[in-house]
Formats: C-alpha cells, structure tokens, sequence
C-alpha cells in the first residue's frame, strides 16, 4: 500500500501503524487504540448516552476494526475507517434495541384479534427459556475457564459479577487504562473461542 499523499500528518503516522499492525505488530495496534480510544468513546456515549454501553460499543469497534485491519484502504485516513465501523455498530445496537423495546410495547396480535402487552419490566422466563439461557450460560462459563487467568477473572468480574471498569480497576487495582485494554484483548479471545466452539458442535 501507498500513503495517501492528501493524508495529514496525523493520518500518515496512522498509516505507518496499520502496516505494522498488519505485520502483526502488536505495539501498533496498542498505539493505535490510545490514539482513538477516548474520541471513539464520546463519540459512542453521544450516541447512547450510556456510559457502560459506550465503553463496551468502543471496545466492539476496535475489536471489528483490529479483526479486519487486512481490509483497511489508504483511500481513507484510518481514522475516517474506524470512527465508520464505530458508528454502523453503534446504529445497529441502537435499531437492536429499539426493536426490542418497540415490539414489546406494541403488543402481539393473536389469530382472534386479540393483542397481549409484554411486560418490559418482568424478569420472569418460562422454563424454556430458563434451560435456553442456563444452556449458554454454561456453555459461556466453560468458553471463559480456557482464558489465560488475567483475562479471565476481568471477563468473570465485567460479565458475570456486572461490575463497572472503575470498579474492577479498584478492586485489581489497576490503572483504568490497563483494565479496558485488557478487557478488549479478553473479548477477542473470547470471541474467536466461541465461533470455535459453535463449529465443533
């Protein structure tokens, strides 16, 4: 690939790091994520206006990015790219969302014309539903016990115990900075185990 030659300065030291990050360079990757972080984060939060849902959609968009830096095109600066796949994912997690809440406040039609509301803030699930989640619970926790132990007790304290990342940073104490980073490794790992997973079964 060639540098855009319209690139910023800016824009041409992030490409250099996308080349090494595409060599498998890991430092690359770790500068390109403390480069964007916090603008990708505020960016999110403007967007949900949720601080726990932006910090895990900032971390869904590098992961996204991260995995497809073989596709990136110098056309863009990278920052154009990233702050792209931030903002779909971001649009799609809001319509998901949406759509839930939406088709639960709407209510069913039944075949007698009849429409049954859901009650959005019931916690109760059938005993299908129970299994169906124990099942992927399960299947989640065995995913999580094969993760290097670092990872895994940030996974167990953020997913299972609902811990905020100041919490855990408290709680570990670790810089802030260092929790959130790992968390975004610990979501990879755990990410490409569960496809794995999925295509064993």
């Amino acid at each position: 690939m060639e540098v855009n030659e319209n690139f910023s300065k800016k824009a041409q030291e992030d490409f250099i790091l996308v080349e090494l990050a595409q060599k498998g360079e890991q430092a690359a990757y770790t500068k390109l994520l403390e480069r964007y972080r916090d603008s990708v984060y505020f960016t999110m939060l403007k967007m949900v206006k949720n601080n726990d849902d932006a910090e895990d959609l900032t971390i869904e968009a590098f992961g996204k990015a991260f995995n497809r830096i073989s596709q990136y095109s110098p056309n863009f600066a990278f920052s154009t790219w990233l702050f792209k796949i931030a903002s779909n994912n971001c649009i799609d997690f809001i319509r998901k969302k949406r759509i839930k809440v939406t088709s639960m406040d709407s209510g069913h039609r039944t075949s007698d014309g009849e429409i049954l509301y859901f009650d959005a803030m019931s916690n109760t699930l059938d005993p299908s539903e129970h299994l169906i989640k124990d099942q992927k619970v399960k299947a989640m926790r065995e995913v999580v016990s094969k993760l290097k132990p670092r990872y895994r007790e940030l996974i167990e304290k953020r997913y299972f115990e609902e811990l905020s990342y100041e919490e855990i940073a408290d709680e570990l104490n670790l810089p802030l900075g260092t929790v959130k980073a790992q968390l975004f490794r610990a979501r990879d790992f755990l990410s490409t185990m569960m496809e794995n997973k999925k295509h064993t079964i």
